[in-house]
């Protein structure tokens, strides 16, 4: 996301240590300055510290993604956030108010108004349709009857749903039940969405569909989200930024680029290892200042990965246009530079037009 837009959850010096009264070790503010030593000592006493000094910021409309293997601590951070678990230490700012010193009623209120969480368990009322299972938070909040059915079947309709009002749970596919956990959770209209690996449970082609219908719906609602998942790739397709966990500890946070191609130690590298290279990079990541004339050289968006981008060059070997908002020219992509950056050449250094014959003799 843009350095320039705003930030909507600031996550910070979160812990989460599980063991009897904790607190005492975090008196002394070494849990700030030497957190390594700190995590050390708990664990010396017989504690697990979960969740190590974490930060980070989430944007407005931002997707940020939070991966990790398991017992790396992603979902207990994502239950801090919200705090169905209580954190040991920190802060969690949305919109500048720290949601650690909410009282529970207004955490509440908070959660059924702001927040929305979908879980790998769907967590759906066996005995409620799904049209019921959508209107529960609403009821809960006290919406007239005549409004809840609006924003409940404005939500059906949008995670594809409809004509499906009067089924069970039961006679549901899993990606179908999985649809109506992310119908509940937006019909509450929520600024801020937390997803703990909510397609993790579904076969792969069904997850690939719900990955689609997810991207769709965010195109659309721009909602403000951190995504919990172990695979890379689902990342990859999903997420603006990323962030690696090991041990309770965030690794490194970046880009998918930026994790791929600049790893912060051997294990981001290894965890990143297995991702093909051409499906990291967009066009826009890799477009090089134009040279010659373009004028009959084809248009592609900036956010297009190189992987799609591919067969546009297959026909159009001179190059492609890239475009980025307004339709501002960004640069140009030829096989020649797609080449470069998939072997790690900084394209910057090198000319895009190959030396002639009579260049090379001289």
């Amino acid at each position: 996301m843009s350095a320039v837009t705003p930030v909507k959850l600031n996550c910070r010096n979160l812990w989460m240590v599980y063991g009897s009264d904790p607190g005492p070790f975090f008196q002394s503010g070494t849990h700030r300055e030497h957190p390594d030593v700190l995590a050390r000592d708990l664990r010396a006493k017989g504690f697990i510290p979960a969740a190590i000094d974490v930060n980070f910021d989430l944007h407005t409309g931002e997707i940020f993604a939070i991966m990790g293997l398991s017992g790396s601590g992603k979902s207990t951070v994502v239950r801090c956030l919200s705090r169905l678990v209580e954190p040991t230490c920190g802060e969690v700012i949305l919109d500048g108010e720290n949601l650690l010193e909410a009282s529970e009623q207004e955490l509440i209120e908070i959660r059924r108004h702001k927040m929305g969480m979908v879980f790998q368990n769907f967590g759906l009322l066996p005995h409620l349709t799904v049209l019921e299972n959508i209107a529960f938070p609403l009821r809960l909040q006290k919406v007239p009857e005549a409004d809840l059915r609006v924003q409940v079947e404005r939500v059906i309709e949008l995670v594809g749903l409809a004509g499906r009002e009067t089924s069970y749970p039961r006679q549901l596919s899993g990606g179908q039940q999985q649809r109506v956990g992310i119908a509940r959770s937006l019909a509450v209209e929520p600024e801020i969405w937390f997803l703990d690996e909510p397609f993790s449970a579904l076969d792969p082609l069904i997850r690939k569909q719900m990955q689609d219908e997810f991207l769709r719906i965010q195109q659309l609602l721009h909602k403000s989200i951190v995504f919990i998942t172990h695979d890379f790739l689902e990342a990859l397709r999903v997420a603006d930024r990323m962030a690696i966990m090991r041990d309770g500890k965030i690794v490194q946070i970046g880009t998918p680029k930026e994790l791929v191609f600049s790893p912060a130690d051997d294990y981001v590298s290894q965890f990143t290892s297995e991702v093909p290279r051409i499906r990291v990079l967009t066009a826009g990541q890799i477009a090089a200042p134009a040279r010659g004339d373009t004028t009959t050289m084809p248009t592609a968006p900036a956010e297009m990965s190189v992987e799609n981008l591919l067969p546009v060059l297959a026909r159009n070997p001179s190059g492609v246009l890239i475009t980025g908002d307004n339709d501002a020219v960004l640069g140009t992509v030829t096989p020649d530079s797609v080449v470069r950056n998939l072997s790690g050449v900084d394209v910057s250094d090198v000319s895009e037009t190959p030396p002639t014959n009579a260049e090379k003799e001289q």
